[in-house]
């Protein structure tokens, strides 16, 4: 999209007689933001504009050790807060190791800026040392970026950045700035606009009551009626609205992996996560539905299965506030473009006129139906007192020890499901993990953006022996900030989901999945100043997590070695619908015999 053509809308932020280098512009226009923190890694392109972070103050700046852990830390604090993330990279290695980030970000729609480093404008194609084409390089996972060839536009264009990337579906912005730009001897007077507006960007805000009525008609009607949420909820601030329409209609309800705690996951309304690792009466309701109202959820392929399988029965309901994203992957019935939270407003008000007292009586039956499926416990496992410690227990008791009154970032793999299904999440912004790009090694730097944004509460990384070693330095960050962290990890000595698959899908060929080199992380965690733990057997466990989180003041790691063969389950095969779930092996025939 061309966003030329910014207008001011409103006061402008500026002082009579104020100039400014291009430096000292990106410094004030952070704290004209309202910046808290910029997560980042000095290097050549970027050395006025830290010089000028050094003078000027106000905004914290966290060193971390790469600059995918500064995204992914930006990501963290902007999804436990709501805020724009911020973070700060120079030219060429210091973009492209930030690329994964920004892509994380991009795929869960997470709203930041990331301000990079380039090469002096008169360089700009020459090859020059640390040049790349970061405007090319990010394009395809960014909300949008720019490149800064004037001091002049510099103010206006980070003003730009921050309302692209934090309006409509958010996501990542990155401005790309060369060095000439931030030339501390090139002053120009400052003027940032407070309000700004593009022609060609114009986002929804509300729904179309039109629209709205349709869908009410629909659920009116509905005998199997069921909500499915997504991360959009969480993002749009829907959580408040939603519970109070679930509770208003007596529908069942399921959530995505990105929209777990928008809706209490301990409400017996609620059916669990849906999708390839969803619970057995999620994915069967979804299968028997009616009448689906999709809310701030995209149809990605983890949730629907086989699309000519998904949900065969059932009028859609779609609530979105990217337009594109409607009807994208599954035709729907009845489309609404708006942001979540106003249109769950308007869709309760509406409900309530014309709902009668015997609405929730209808649905008797259908409830009927789902606690059958219920009674299939398909996340039953088996603990024995002696046994290997298992990954679902874990999860349980880190759940139990903190009663859910935590921030927890996980990476990504079994630890991930094994999370989503066994540690409910009554609140949004609690649950912080990659869904879409599904990134290893994002569960700790997360975390430390989570931990600056909320400094008194609990917060935990749960991660698996491979994923945690992608980032590993961070307990570098995690020590020059003393940040009191508690990370427990999953260690069975494989790549575990990357096993499961090979186990289930590849003869138990498990090729280049199994870690022959392990560090001790005991040894590892204290080489940093961090306390470490090793659990080994489920006796031990609970007392030491609740050691390990009567630490207030100090980074734990727990090492937690956990049976290598456990998988997770339930588990949709490629292919296969939500009625075609495979379960455990043992579940099975004992229960669906």
């Amino acid at each position: 999209m061309a966003l030329t053509g910014a207008e001011s809308d409103g006061a402008n932020v500026t002082a009579a007689g104020v100039e400014l280098s291009g430096a000292e512009i990106v410094v004030q226009a952070l704290l004209d933001e309202g910046v808290e923190y910029a997560f980042g890694y000095p290097g050549g392109a970027v050395l006025h504009i830290y010089d000028a972070l050094f003078k000027k103050g106000g905004v914290k700046h966290i060193l971390v050790r790469h600059e995918q852990a500064a995204a992914h830390a930006a990501d963290g604090y902007a999804r436990s807060t709501g805020k724009c993330g911020v973070c700060l990279v120079t030219s060429g290695p210091g973009a492209t190791n930030a690329v994964t980030g920004i892509a994380t970000a991009y795929m869960d729609s997470i709203p930041m800026v990331v301000l990079t480093g380039q090469v002096p404008t008169p360089f700009i194609g020459s090859d020059a040392f640390q040049e790349v084409d970061t405007v090319g390089i990010t394009r395809p996972c960014v909300k949008h970026n720019f490149l800064v060839k004037d001091v002049k536009d510099l103010a206006v264009t980070i003003r730009k950045a921050f309302y692209i990337a934090t309006t409509g579906r958010p996501g990542p912005v990155v401005v790309d700035i060369p060095k000439d730009v931030t030339d501390p001897n090139v002053k120009v007077p400052y003027v940032y606009p407070r309000d700004i507006r593009m022609r060609s960007y114009n986002p929804v805000e509300r729904g179309h009551l039109g629209q709205i009525r349709r869908a009410v008609d629909l659920m009116l009607e509905a005998k199997r009626p069921v909500f499915y949420t997504g991360g959009g909820v969480v993002l749009g601030e829907g959580s408040a609205p939603l519970t109070d329409l679930v509770r208003a209609t007596g529908f069942p309800i399921t959530s995505t992996l990105m929209g777990l705690g928008a809706f209490p996951g301990t409400d017996d309304q609620f059916l669990g996560m849906l999708g390839m690792h969803g619970t057995y009466e999620a994915n069967m309701a979804m299968h028997e539905t009616d009448v689906l109202i999709a809310v701030g959820a995209r149809f990605d392929d983890r949730v629907t299965g086989k699309i000519e399988h998904f949900c065969p029965h059932a009028k859609i309901v779609h609530i979105d506030v990217d337009p594109s994203s409607i009807a994208k992957n599954v035709k729907v019935d009845v489309p609404i473009v708006g942001q979540v939270a106003s249109v769950l407003s308007d869709m309760l008000r509406l409900y309530q006129e014309r709902a009668s007292g015997a609405q929730k009586t209808l649905l008797a039956d259908w409830w009927a139906k789902i606690a059958e499926w219920r009674r299939v416990d398909c996340l039953r496992y088996d603990q024995g007192a002696e046994a290997a410690i298992k990954p679902q227990f874990a999860v349980e008791t880190l759940y139990k020890a903190t009663q859910g009154e935590l921030y927890l970032a996980s990476d990504v793999g079994q630890h991930q499901m094994f999370a989503a299904q066994f540690h409910p999440f009554d609140k949004p912004r609690r649950w912080i993990n990659s869904g879409g790009l599904g990134t290893m090694g994002y569960g700790l730097p997360a975390a430390i953006g989570a931990q600056l944004a909320h400094p008194e509460a609990q917060v935990a990384c749960i991660s698996g022996d491979a994923s945690i070693l992608m980032c590993i330095q961070e307990l570098a960050t995690c020590s020059q900030y003393a940040l009191p962290i508690k990370v427990m990890l999953l260690n069975n000595g494989y790549m575990g989901m990357v096993r499961q698959w090979q186990e289930l899908f590849y003869e138990s060929r498990y090729s280049h999945s199994y870690v022959d080199a392990l560090p001790d992380f005991v040894k590892l965690a204290e080489s940093f100043g961090h306390v470490g733990m090793r659990i080994e057997r489920p006796g031990d466990l609970e007392d030491a997590v609740r050691d390990a989180f009567a630490m207030k003041d100090r980074f734990v790691f727990m090492d937690v070695l956990v049976d290598p063969t456990e998988n997770v389950y339930p588990m949709i095969a490629a292919g296969k619908g939500h009625h075609e779930m495979q379960l455990s092996p043992s579940l099975s025939e004992r229960e669906l015999a």
